[in-house]
């Protein structure tokens, strides 16, 4: 058996973040001692390992849940279970990705549009640009 402290300690995680995994429902304690002290068995430890490596690929908390509750009762679940947790995810992340893509063509066309020049802000293309239609800039003409 595992205290917080030392289950925290074996997973690289702090004993707030074990706090936190067991006031979200997704792991506790297998037991206390009799002066109050959460403890930790092995199968806790697999179930908090779980979890991290669930976080790392980019799961939320809910996520994790689902995948939890498939894991504890694999005989009563499919593969595809699973894997529609996983592509609701994938699908999620591409989404996020386009998103971020566009961010990243108005920032590379917000800073194409502006020489970047010692002058005055008063002539400065992005402010122009921000302050109406961002999509509708041209290419700096090396105003100054």
């Amino acid at each position: 058996m595992y205290k917080i402290g030392e289950l925290a300690k074996l997973c690289g995680i702090n004993n707030d973040t074990l706090r936190f995994y067991e006031k979200s429902g997704l792991l506790a304690p297998s037991s206390r001692s009799e002066s109050g002290y959460r403890l930790y068995n092995e199968q806790d430890k697999q179930a908090l390992l779980f979890i991290l490596r669930a976080k790392k690929v980019g799961f939320n908390l809910s996520d994790i849940k689902e995948l939890l509750e498939i894991e504890v009762d694999k005989a009563s679940n499919s593969c595809s279970d699973v894997k529609q947790v996983v592509d609701a995810k994938l699908a999620d992340v591409e989404q996020k990705l386009a998103e971020l893509q566009q961010f990243q063509r108005s920032l590379q066309t917000l800073s194409s549009a502006c020489c970047g020049g010692k002058g005055s802000a008063e002539q400065c293309t992005i402010l122009e640009a921000l302050e109406s239609d961002i999509e509708h800039v041209k290419p700096e003409k090396h105003r100054r």
